[in-house]
């Protein structure tokens, strides 16, 4: 039997560095190396210092006897730094790839969830991997561009909003209940405490009114921020000549399909996201359902 064996002078990798990115909110530790069979080359920096990162990339390309012009492909795990160090590595000539967290394989004879974050060197060996075409090792995110990504904030911060204004409806209707009260609406909410009664006919105690009403005037306040967003949707759908206006107006001929529907559709899915297979639109599910 014939074994094949891992040459880091391999042509498909020759004068390539690849650089593994972990990442944290303090400190990012980078992973330097040229090829299967050599000794990673580690270094921590502090995070966001994109001088010092370059710098470390040019030490590495020094000390693997890369002249400058070599090839970099790099790789970091999606998550609170977005996108904009890929774009910050592209602008610079690297070939970057932001990878799916979860989509990251794992051990499957040990029947474990894959960490939170992943060893700069398990990332590099990863890289190397998917660079020579194993493609099953992780998934790739698509990044949007810079305007796409813009779009996102209108919806998704409405979003936030009524969730924030839901878990005031809550609060306040806990409070009342730890007295045996209850209310129907919070439309005249302040009106409705004056009304309102104890077991014994007694009137609602002050600290417990106060907090309520405290907590009531964060739920008008979002009420006010969520009429801002849905005016400020409606007047760009009314007045914008962008594709993806055009596109959330089409889908709202639809039956069934409302601004809040077509609006996401668009901006999250079919704006600027590229669909391979049946797979990666059913896998839409997920993200509909947070």
């Amino acid at each position: 039997m014939t074994l094949a064996t891992d040459n880091p002078q391999d042509t498909t990798t020759a004068g390539t560095l690849f650089v593994a990115f972990e990442l944290s909110e303090k400190t990012w530790k980078l992973g330097f190396t040229t090829g299967h069979g050599q000794k990673p080359r580690e270094r921590t920096v502090s995070a966001r210092q994109q001088e010092r990162v370059l710098d470390e990339i040019a030490q590495a390309k020094r000390r693997m006897a890369l002249p400058e012009s070599a090839a970099v492909v790099s790789c970091y795990e999606a998550g609170r730094e977005g996108f904009w160090l890929h774009r910050f590595l592209q602008g610079h000539g690297i070939t970057n790839h932001v990878v799916d967290s979860s989509s990251i394989e794992v051990n499957r004879r040990r029947r474990r969830a894959k960490s939170d974050g992943l060893d700069v060197r398990k990332l590099l060996s990863m890289l190397m991997r998917y660079h020579h075409g194993e493609r099953q090792v992780w998934q790739v995110v698509k990044v949007p561009s810079m305007e796409a990504e813009d779009q996102r904030h209108l919806h998704r911060d409405l979003e936030t909003l009524k969730q924030e204004r839901a878990s005031t409806t809550t609060r306040i209707q806990g409070l009342l209940s730890s007295q045996g009260l209850r209310v129907t609406s919070l439309t005249k909410l302040p009106e409705q405490l004056e009304a309102l009664r104890l077991w014994d006919g007694s009137p609602i105690p002050p600290g417990l009114r106060r907090r309520v009403l405290r907590v009531y005037a964060h739920h008008t306040f979002l009420s006010e921020q969520i009429a801002a967003v849905e005016a400020e949707r409606r007047a760009q759908l009314q007045a914008s000549t962008d594709a993806c206006m055009d596109k959330v107006r089409q889908l709202m001929q639809l039956k069934g399909i409302g601004i809040n529907g077509a609006w996401l559709l668009v901006m999250e899915f079919f704006g600027w996201r590229a669909f391979k297979n049946r797979r990666e639109v059913g896998g839409l599910g997920d993200f509909w359902k947070k």
